[in-house]
Formats: structure tokens, sequence, C-alpha cells
């Protein structure tokens, strides 16, 4: 089964221009329903993976970072990136001591940028070479308030990929 699922998410990750190590699909498996697989007459097409974590400035609060959320290009503009999302949000909802949602957008990808706008994502920041191997290296950080004290959006969060 986990060799199916990791093989499974390796097909939407490759909608990215990131590449991730073993580790990252080891992580998803710990956590099942922080991951939604998205499927078009019995064809993998997109993947959203998540993880909590505890909000920087407020212990007590938790922040879901959405590490990846991609639909094969063929699929795009069908709804499944919105299902994704919702899911995720819906994740928020179920968990009461989660403030806020973010993620990381490379600063040229113009078009996911626009989506998660429509969601009431902002971006709060850049992280200057957040990216190896990629042009351009830099990304935007986009944030969701859910409930509770907004961040500070300074606070640059999580780095991992």
């Amino acid at each position: 089964y986990q060799r199916r699922v990791r093989g499974n998410l390796k097909v939407p990750c490759r909608t990215f221009p990131v590449r991730y190590h073993e580790k990252f699909y080891k992580e998803l498996l710990n956590s099942p329903e922080l991951t939604r697989l998205a499927y078009f007459n019995d064809v993998l097409v997109g993947a959203v993976c998540c993880r909590f974590e505890q909000k920087p400035e407020t212990p007590s609060a938790l922040q879901l970072y959405i590490m990846t959320l991609g639909v094969l290009a063929p699929y795009r503009r069908l709804g499944i990136g919105k299902k994704l999302l919702e899911y995720a949000l819906e994740l928020c909802e179920k968990k009461k001591e989660v403030e806020e949602v973010y993620l990381h957008v490379q600063t040229n990808n113009e078009d996911a940028i626009a989506f998660y706008k429509k969601f009431s994502f902002e971006v709060v920041g850049t992280i200057q070479n957040y990216y190896k191997k990629i042009e351009p290296p830099d990304c935007f950080i986009l944030r969701r308030h859910i409930r509770g004290t907004p961040s500070n959006p300074s606070v640059v969060t999580s780095s991992d990929k």
C-alpha cells in the first residue's frame, strides 16, 4: 500500500519544478488525512499535501502549511484544484487550534497566485533564494487567516520543501 501511494504521489508532484526527497513522501504516509489525491476517470491528476505546525509567535496555536497542491496541466480549470484546496481548508475548520493557512509560491507563477487570491490568500512576504536549482529562485509567502490573531507578515515560517 505505502509503495503504491508513494508512487502515486510522485505523479502530481512532477507538476512542480521542485524535486522532493524520499523523506517528503514518508512524512505524507505518516499522516494520510493530510494528503488528498484527485482522480479523473481513474487517472491520478492532482494532490494536496499539508502538515500542521505550531505558529511561531503563538505556540498554543497551529497553522496549516500546504506543502504542495498541484493538478496535471490537461486537467486544470475543471475545479479539481478548488476541491483540493477546499479539503485543506476543511481540515482547518475541524481543528479549532488552527489560526492560519500558508504556502509558498514561486514569484513568477501568476496563475497560482491568482488562484489562491480567489480564496482570500494574501501575499505577505517574499523569501529570496528559497528554491535551489530553479529560476527564479524566489518565492512569495501566501497566507489566509482562519481565526485568532493574524500573524506578523514579516515572520518567515518554514522553508522545508
